[in-house]
């Protein structure tokens, strides 16, 4: 009998152990990159190295742009401060390694969410922030109106993104022949496709749009109405903290579900529409290691979705680019968040 209760003392002490080392576990894994950023006192965000629209430094001290703007979103909500951000700016090549070697502790620079960038870099996509696709920027005197016309031409594409393979699926479906050129970043790919040494212009459409404004004469070139991929842009973090991704994560819900109910940066009664629509944000402040009122915060300061958008590419910026699919499902687009309520 002594001998079955010192096995049963025995594996009880075994559970309690493997038990609460599970917990202290989990409780560093919430602490870990969180506390690394409060103490450190500010953010590290990754950015593009200048895409008008997205990332952009006009004077070389101020950024602005909608990356920018959610880097800003993250600051608020951990430190109530939108400017607790130092901005690293990275070209499509030198990205990933700055994410995988925790130089940055966030990349929000206009990045493709894929299956091989997902699983292969030990990375977490935050979810999307901008539904995006591959078009073709052109001369209208050429006098081409389809991607189908560009048999033989030589293409621009930017080195270490998907461009490339896009293209080449394309227009092997398409059996036609085309000569793609890769430069390491955007300027250089621009300043071939102006100087004539390519055809055409290929990257995703927004970008295209936006370094079109830099062409002497931009009237003179058109988007191409083909898209020929599927870009979902989404922030992304390391996977070795997965209460930094979900913080990340829900800080874009909140800007998606803030302009669904209707809830903006100018409005009087935030705090108690807050309360009636988004009461659940104030709920799980511990588990988020977030101070109460993050999320009131946030819009006040950030503005929602909707307003990222349209003071960055929309209506009220030089793009103009229009929602799209990126306006809300209740809309009848594709921009979507899980409930927070």
């Amino acid at each position: 009998m002594k001998k079955l209760w010192t096995k049963v003392i025995g594996k009880v002490f075994f559970l309690l152990l493997v038990t609460g080392f599970a917990i202290w576990a989990s409780s560093s894994a919430r602490a870990g990159k969180l506390d690394e950023i409060k103490s450190k006192g500010f953010l590290t965000c990754g950015v593009s190295n200048g895409l008008l629209g997205f990332s952009h430094n006009n004077d070389g001290k101020s950024w602005n742009g909608f990356d920018v703007d959610f880097c800003r979103a993250v600051a608020v909500a951990i430190f109530n401060e939108p400017d607790k951000v130092k901005f690293v700016p990275l070209s499509a090549t030198e990205r990933f390694e700055a994410l995988e070697t925790g130089r940055i502790d966030l990349l929000s620079r206009n990045t493709t969410w894929t299956l091989a960038r997902d699983v292969g870099f030990n990375f977490t996509f935050i979810g999307v922030s901008y539904f995006d696709g591959q078009g073709f920027l052109i001369r209208q005197s050429e006098g081409i109106t389809s991607a189908l016309q560009l048999e033989g031409a030589k293409i621009c594409v930017l080195k270490g993104t998907t461009s490339q393979i896009n293209l080449r699926r394309y227009f092997d479906a398409k059996k036609i022949k085309v000569n793609i050129i890769e430069f390491s970043d955007r300027p250089a790919a621009l300043r071939a496709y102006a100087d004539r040494s390519c055809d055409a212009y290929s990257a995703d459409k927004s970008a295209l749009a936006a370094q079109r404004l830099q062409l002497k004469d931009d009237d003179e070139h058109i988007l191409l109405r083909e898209v020929v991929s599927k870009e979902p842009l989404s922030p992304v973090v390391q996977n070795t903290d997965p209460a930094w991704a979900d913080l990340v994560r829900w800080i874009l819900f909140l800007l998606i579900n803030a302009e669904e109910e209707g809830l903006n940066s100018t409005d009087k009664n935030l705090q108690e529409k807050f309360q009636l629509h988004l009461s659940g944000t104030d709920k799980l402040n511990d588990k988020l290691g977030l101070e109460k009122g993050w999320a009131e915060n946030v819009i006040r300061q950030i503005g929602n979705y909707g307003e990222v958008f349209e003071r960055n590419l929309g209506k009220d910026s030089p793009l103009l680019l229009p929602r799209g699919v990126n306006t809300l499902w209740t809309q009848g687009g594709l921009l979507y968040a899980p409930p927070m309520r």
